[in-house]
């Protein structure tokens, strides 16, 4: 080997990753370092090298393979006076030789990764794990999470919790200028609003939905989630709704709000709505007024009132709420938990459902108290039973499925079996086929409610179809019931009761016929087909007349007689009667109707349910936890909206 060329040495050496001999002296790593340094061998992923200026004595100094750093160290503490030969050499950018043999893939350490990391990176990466992650503000000063950060970046600088805070405060404005800047394009938007107690403390939830014109998609944002201090009545929530409405200009698009059934949001709607309803009372009350005032003469004498009084005076009429829309999934619940009791009114019905029920409730009970019950079960079962909860939707119903997926899985002996072994009485055939005849009449309510209660895929259009479809399922299912038949009559009386209003409102029927799915297909009420068609013939807009866009004259008598001209909506029906010949049944066959489809669009934008605003408390929930009760309210909201509503805003 020591009499082969120099190229040839290279060329063997540099195609093995080790090698027992002696490197040559043109292998220096760095060879415009070789009139100071000589290169010795490799020692693990570090150069040997040997001190030249240190001779007669051998001094040998390690060097990682990426930097002659300690090299200049050495220079600085023993041969000052060579410094600035040092600093020459090294400036002059020589290109490194051919060096000693390295692994020929050269795999890069976390450490090499990390170094480079900017500190802006760090910060934003720390935001983002304490919003999107829901951590406490605290966790920047905890010691261990500021030494993981220390071990994945050495250089980084730990940011405190002021910053913190500051940042995420900054990040919310921006998300809510980003949010309102993206409504401004949208025609028509619905909310949802709800209320919320938690330690003590009330707020109140509201959430933004409308339908992207170009892509008929459902998009949906958080507006807030507000602390609502004092008594929840009619006129603060009212005030409330209002304000976070006019805070993200969206008063004149709203359509329509959906709200739960709370006797605080139905006052507020019916005095401050927008209904026809409540026009009409107030036209009645408008009119009795006048026919009092009729009877009164005018030898009455004037009376004097203080203007600055009555100025100041809150009569309630300085803001207006939109279109009110009860929840259609707490209308079912209350179906499902309240007026099916009616059924007891029936003996023979009363008798059974208390007994069954009772046994049933016997075993949620033992199972809930007692551990050893619960696993108990679980080895019998490999289930575990489900409890009802009376403020979650479908929970009695989902608990029955359980105990008769067991029932029908593991056979009777392992209901009898816990019924042993927990000391509580076992069920009769009859009591098994009522609770089989149950399940078959709830479930079709339970699955009204998943449907009504989706966010992305579920419209206004999709109430009356629903509601229709769930009364037939009922009507069937009620010919092959041997114990439930008055459960059926009450729950089809519920529905009647609580939903038989909406089946004469117009807009709803429209919403209904204007999506592809359904058309007129739901119902065979010709009637209400027809109140649809009209409502929409009467308001469907011809696509070429832009608003503002003036075709004629603005003299008074052209704007007077302008209601005679028909041309304008001639285009519209025409495309009306299109849409509904079209056998297509997905929402892109919109986009072939313009007319049809800006109507549809502003029909279908108000959700059925007021399930967002649920989904925004759990997750609130998950924030405001038992250990950060002490948590400000307006840095609650902060990080929860910007959780909620990442798709419009990233910390950068």
């Amino acid at each position: 080997m020591e009499e082969e060329t120099p190229e040839t040495t290279t060329a063997s050496t540099s195609s093995t990753t080790t090698n027992e001999g002696e490197p040559q002296s043109d292998e220096h790593p760095w060879p415009y370092l070789s009139a100071m340094f000589s290169y010795s061998d490799v020692k693990d992923s570090s150069y040997r090298m040997k001190c030249l200026l240190c001779l007669p004595k051998n001094v040998e100094i390690l060097s990682y393979r990426n930097s002659p750093s300690n090299l200049k160290k050495h220079i600085e503490r023993k041969h000052p006076h060579h410094l600035q030969k040092y600093v020459e050499l090294t400036t002059a950018k020589r290109k490194r030789a051919s060096g000693p043999p390295t692994p020929s893939s050269k795999q890069t350490t976390l450490t090499q990764t990390v170094s480079m990391t900017p500190q802006k990176t760090v910060d934003k990466a720390i935001v983002n794990y304490v919003v999107h992650g829901l951590r406490p503000f605290s966790i920047v000063e905890q010691e261990p999470f500021r030494e993981l950060v220390r071990d994945l970046v050495p250089n980084a600088k730990m940011m405190s919790r002021v910053t913190l805070t500051s940042k995420i405060e900054d990040g919310f404005n921006k998300m809510k200028a980003a949010l309102t800047e993206a409504m401004k394009g949208v025609e028509y938007v619905a909310t949802t609003t709800d209320c919320w107690s938690v330690r003590r403390r009330g707020f109140i939830g509201v959430t933004a939905h409308w339908i992207d014109p170009e892509n008929l998609e459902r998009c949906s944002a958080a507006l807030a989630c507000r602390q609502l201090r004092g008594s929840h009545t009619f006129e603060r929530l009212a005030n409330a709704l209002h304000d976070i409405h006019a805070e993200f200009d969206i008063r004149g698009k709203i359509v329509r709000t959906t709200t739960d059934n709370g006797s605080n949001f139905l006052k507020a709607f019916r005095v401050f709505g927008e209904d026809e309803n409540n026009n009409e009372e107030v036209a009645e009350e408008s009119a009795q007024s006048e026919e009092e005032g009729d009877g009164a003469d005018e030898e009455e004498d004037v009376e004097y009132i203080d203007t600055a009084a009555l100025l100041n005076e809150d009569d309630g009429f300085e803001f207006q709420l939109p279109r009110h829309q009860r929840c259609a999934c707490h209308l079912l619940n209350l179906i499902a938990s309240k007026d099916s009791f009616t059924a007891t009114s029936s003996d023979a019905y009363k008798k059974l459902h208390h007994a069954t029920f009772g046994k049933c409730y016997g075993l949620w009970n033992k199972c809930g108290r007692s551990t050893l019950a619960a696993e108990m079960i679980e080895d019998v079962c490999s289930l575990q039973l489900l409890r009802p909860n009376k403020t979650r939707w479908n929970s009695l119903f989902m608990a029955v499925e359980r105990l008769l997926r067991i029932s029908k899985e593991k056979g009777e002996g392992a209901l009898r079996a816990i019924a042993t072994d927990l000391k509580v009485p076992m069920f009769n055939p009859a009591e098994l086929a009522f609770l089989s005849e149950y399940a078959a009449v709830m479930s079709p309510v339970a699955q009204a409610t998943n449907i009504l209660q989706a966010e992305t895929n579920a419209q206004m259009g999709w109430l009356l179809p629903t509601i229709h479809l769930l009364q037939v399922k009922l009507d069937k299912v009620k010919l092959q019931l041997k114990y439930c038949k008055p459960l059926v009559d009450a729950l089809l009386s519920g529905i009647q009761n609580r939903f038989g209003h909406m089946f004469m409102d117009a807009e709803l029927v429209a919403a209904a016929i204007l999506l592809p799915k359904f058309r007129m297909t739901w119902t065979k009420d010709d009637a209400t087909i027809k109140m649809g068609i009209d409502y929409i013939k009467q308001h469907i807009e011809d696509p070429s007349m832009q608003p503002g866009e003036v075709t004629r004259s603005s003299s008074d008598e052209d704007d007077f007689f302008s209601s005679l001209q028909a041309s304008k909506t001639q285009d519209g029906v025409k495309q009306f009667d299109a849409y509904l010949s079209c056998s297509a049944d997905h929402m892109d066959l919109l986009k072939s109707f313009p007319s049809v489809c800006k109507l549809s669009v502003k029909l279908n934008t108000p959700l059925p349910a007021s399930a967002a605003c649920e989904r925004l408390f759990s997750i609130a929930g998950l924030v405001f936890s038992p250990r950060r009760v002490r948590l400000n309210s307006r840095l609650f909201e902060s990080q929860l909206l910007l959780k909620m509503n990442k798709k419009f805003y990233s910390f950068k």
